[in-house]
């Protein structure tokens, strides 16, 4: 069931690798370098919840595992300056007992993570939004059944939507493009919800 890379993510494989990034500094530190570009643990620090020299350690954590690397250097060439190694990041779940367990670390922390997006969207971003990205703005809830092949496809079907528009250099975009946040969960179903023995 190869989802493909559509996105040009960094795929990772390494358990340890996965247990590195499931914290939620590096989850912050990576996010907001594949956001906002190149940065210092001074300049990010505020922005993740840890000091500079916390900040600098957790950059050289996932460092060791490839997730950034050094950037080129700003106008203060003392600063170190940091950066993501690709857009975004994939891994699957592992055959073997201790990838699974490290995938599900991360998994868990990464919807720790995200948790509240959509609540700080309501109560801070979506007041002040112009009423044309008001009406586009959604939410959607939707069921499906159907096969691990046939969601594997969904899911690629998906990202090759999305990867022109992700992909594409920043001079392309249009005039008024702004950046919209899009939450995929993909939630399967246990057995005993599909026979109805729990809700």
């Amino acid at each position: 069931m190869d989802r493909g890379n559509h996105l040009g993510d960094i795929e990772i494989t390494d358990p340890k690798a996965m247990r590195a990034l499931a914290h939620p500094v590096r989850l912050a530190v990576l996010e907001r370098l594949q956001r906002h570009g190149p940065a210092t643990a001074t300049q990010l620090s505020p922005h993740v919840g840890a000091t500079p020299s916390v900040t600098s350690w957790h950059l050289r954590h996932l460092a060791g595992f490839g997730l950034v690397r050094d950037a080129e250097p700003g106008t203060d060439r003392r600063a170190r300056r940091w950066e993501a190694v690709a857009r975004g990041f994939r891994f699957e779940v592992p055959e073997d007992e201790e990838g699974r367990s490290a995938a599900r670390v991360l998994s868990r922390e990464m919807f720790l993570h995200s948790a509240d997006l959509p609540h700080r969207w309501v109560t801070q971003t979506e007041p002040g939004l112009d009423p044309e990205w008001r009406r586009l703005a959604g939410l959607a809830n939707t069921r499906v059944v159907v096969s691990a092949e046939e969601l594997a496809d969904i899911e690629n079907a998906i990202e090759s939507v999305l990867a022109p528009y992700i992909t594409r250099d920043p001079a392309d975009r249009p005039s008024g493009a702004r950046g919209v946040r899009l939450l995929r969960y993909h939630l399967p179903e246990s057995a005993q919800e599909q026979t109805g023995e729990i809700v």
